[in-house]
């Protein structure tokens, strides 16, 4: 604010300067932790809601499609319980960074929960393509993940679901 001197000249500026840099990063810790799974980094459930309506929004605007896929790693629970929780969190953060490697930047990948992930695929032309997309994947998945002196062989079941033709909304779409 501005001082001034008893005859009502001005003086000054005076104020306070507050670093809010700390603040800033903080909110920001809060808001990727609201939205992204605290183990792979992945978009978690939240994020992907978000993500899938605003896919929605595109492809019903352009009259396309998107696939929504849903990956399931079988016998995971056969590693994390004979391995142990540590050596199933890596692989679970080496098959999400595979699944993000196969996938386009405008595709979503997100950690539904435990060892299940979805994909969003944009711009697919068609239901050939969306397969070749989901075989590479299980093909990506398949390969060996090497954690310590373990060299563990998962692989990846996963169900199909396209907008509009299954349904308008994340759980109807899930539920196909």
């Amino acid at each position: 604010h501005a001082v001034y001197d008893t005859q009502g000249n001005f003086r000054c500026y005076e104020g306070t300067v507050v670093d809010v840099t700390e603040r800033h990063r903080y909110e920001e810790q809060l808001e990727f932790q609201a939205t992204h799974d605290v183990l792979t980094g992945l978009p978690n459930r939240n994020l992907l809601q978000d993500r899938l309506h605003q896919a929605i929004g595109l492809a019903s605007r352009a009259g396309a499609k998107v696939a929504l896929a849903f990956v399931d790693l079988d016998n995971f629970k056969v590693i994390n319980d004979t391995l142990g929780h540590a050596t199933g969190d890596l692989l679970l953060v080496a098959v999400a960074g595979r699944l993000v490697a196969c996938l386009r930047e405008t595709d979503t990948v997100a950690r539904y929960g435990g060892d299940e992930f979805v994909l969003i695929l944009m711009g697919q032309p068609g239901l050939s393509d969306i397969a070749r997309t989901l075989e590479r994947i299980q093909e990506t998945v398949a390969d060996p993940v090497v954690i310590g002196e373990h060299r563990l062989h998962v692989r990846a079941s996963i169900g199909i679901s396209v907008y509009p033709d299954d349904g308008e909304d994340l759980n109807l779409l899930l539920r196909h």
